[in-house]
């Protein structure tokens, strides 16, 4: 029987720019329009409201950050989030690891 190794980048294809999934883009769009809009309705620009302002579009930029060995900020803080809200025990098993059944070993 043939195995092959997929890359691991091949998942990448799929995504829109190599990088962001259509939520990805959701939320840093929203960010971004609701930053505008408040620029828009206030013209105060002092340093802590002009911070105030743009903290929608920072924060959503830092959720769509990409870091290594998690797609986003965001995957890895739901990843962390139901790690500690469910108490599971979790075995490491390798994606290119072939495991054998007890039906297989008896062939």
């Amino acid at each position: 029987m043939e195995q092959y190794l997929i890359p691991a980048n091949s998942k990448k294809s799929q995504l829109i720019f190599n990088t962001f999934r259509p939520i990805d883009l959701a939320i840093l769009v929203i960010g971004f329009c609701t930053s505008v809009i408040l620029l828009l309705l206030d013209d105060n620009m002092a340093v802590k409201a002009m911070f105030l302002k743009l903290a929608p579009v920072l924060v959503c930029g830092f959720l769509v950050v990409p870091i290594p060995f998690y797609h986003n900020v965001l995957t890895f803080l739901i990843e962390m989030y139901r790690y500690f809200t469910r108490p599971t025990r979790y075995l490491w098993r390798g994606w290119c690891v072939r495991h054998v059944t007890d039906d297989e070993s008896k062939k």
